[in-house]
């Protein structure tokens, strides 16, 4: 919306309702990867030193990237329910925004993949 609260655009995402999830049944732990700022400092340092050009970027659909390792079942989204099948769940196949273990999925399968190219974990 602009300052005149006029749409500008539209974006929908569907959105896991995860203050529902109860840890132990709907998940194990959760995880939020952080940066230390040493480390930061230490590659910013290092960039400079060799000269090298850094470029910044954000990921938004990064959580939805995740694979699941455990089976995750949501309602009927309101307003998008199959009216052949009202009382149906989906199965998820991906990790959505606001569940517990998207965060962990998402390091997970970008560790595994900077692994595979050659890259070694400092931590």
């Amino acid at each position: 919306m602009d300052e005149d609260c006029n749409i500008l655009r539209n974006k929908v995402r569907l959105v896991a309702k995860g203050y529902n999830q109860e840890e132990g049944i709907d998940f194990n732990e959760t995880y939020v990867p952080v940066d230390r700022l040493e480390a930061v400092r230490l590659l910013l340092a290092y960039a400079f030193m060799c000269n090298f050009k850094l470029h910044q970027m954000d990921v938004k659909s990064a959580f939805l990237n995740g694979f699941l390792n455990e089976e995750v079942y949501v309602s009927q989204p309101l307003g998008f329910e199959d009216h052949l099948y009202p009382n149906h769940v989906f199965k998820l196949k991906k990790a959505l925004y606001g569940l517990k273990q998207a965060p962990r999925q998402w390091y997970e399968r970008l560790n595994n993949f900077l692994l595979s190219k050659g890259y070694a974990s400092s931590g």
